[in-house]
């Protein structure tokens, strides 16, 4: 991965704490689903490291993150469990959780991306790679629980991926420095989900009505 030492663990230790939430939150939609414990389970593992899965098969790109760290597996299925026991609580961290779903987003974005230009791919597959990471999770936890997945409604989520992986390839061809880089489009990013979030920004909608003959 590019940048200092430093930067690698801050942006490691955002992962864990992403993957964490991205597991809790996915356990609380297989409960509206009425799932078992394994559902719970398995769900979590897949809502926090599908997307990095759906990178690494797409791109060739081995092992697996959650095969060269199974430790991960037990993370977030753990942290899926967990949120059973503290599910009637949960309502009042909705904000809490908004904002690491949020952060979640930045941070698999430039991770996918870093992946890429490791691969020395070109720049639509880097930015692709860094949506993928950052979107396909929540992709893979709305198709199982047989909802219209968040990344093909109106919210601004892919949009804000897609803008964050294009301002750190950019600055990174620029020559700039990367940690600056890498936290100016983070910065960006989160700002712009979150507003987005606030105010109800959406993308326009496709919206078809009449009979095709």
């Amino acid at each position: 991965m590019n940048g200092t030492s430093e930067a690698t663990a801050l942006l490691h230790a955002l992962f864990v704490i992403a993957i964490v939430a991205e597991a809790m939150t996915a356990a609380l939609a297989a409960g509206k689903r009425e799932m078992d414990w394994v559902g719970v389970y398995l769900l979590g593992c897949v809502t926090a490291l599908g997307g990095g899965s759906m990178r690494d098969v797409l791109l060739g790109h081995y092992p697996l993150t959650w095969v060269a760290h199974p430790s991960y597996l037990l993370l977030t299925g753990g942290a899926a469990l967990f949120t059973i026991a503290v599910a009637r609580y949960m309502h009042k961290l909705r904000n809490i959780f908004l904002f690491l779903d949020a952060v979640g987003l930045v941070v698999f974005t430039v991770i996918g991306c870093n992946v890429a230009i490791g691969l020395d791919l070109p720049v639509i597959v880097v930015v692709a790679s860094g949506m993928i990471t950052g979107c396909m999770g929540g992709v893979l936890r709305d198709i199982l629980c047989n909802n219209i997945p968040l990344l093909f409604r109106a919210e601004l989520y892919a949009t804000v991926s897609i803008l964050t992986g294009l301002l750190y390839i950019g600055g990174l061809s620029l020559n700039l420095h990367h940690d600056m880089v890498m936290a100016f489009a983070m910065a960006v990013g989160l700002m712009l989900r979150l507003l987005a979030l606030r105010y109800g920004w959406s993308m326009p909608k496709f919206i078809y009505s009449g009979n095709v003959h």
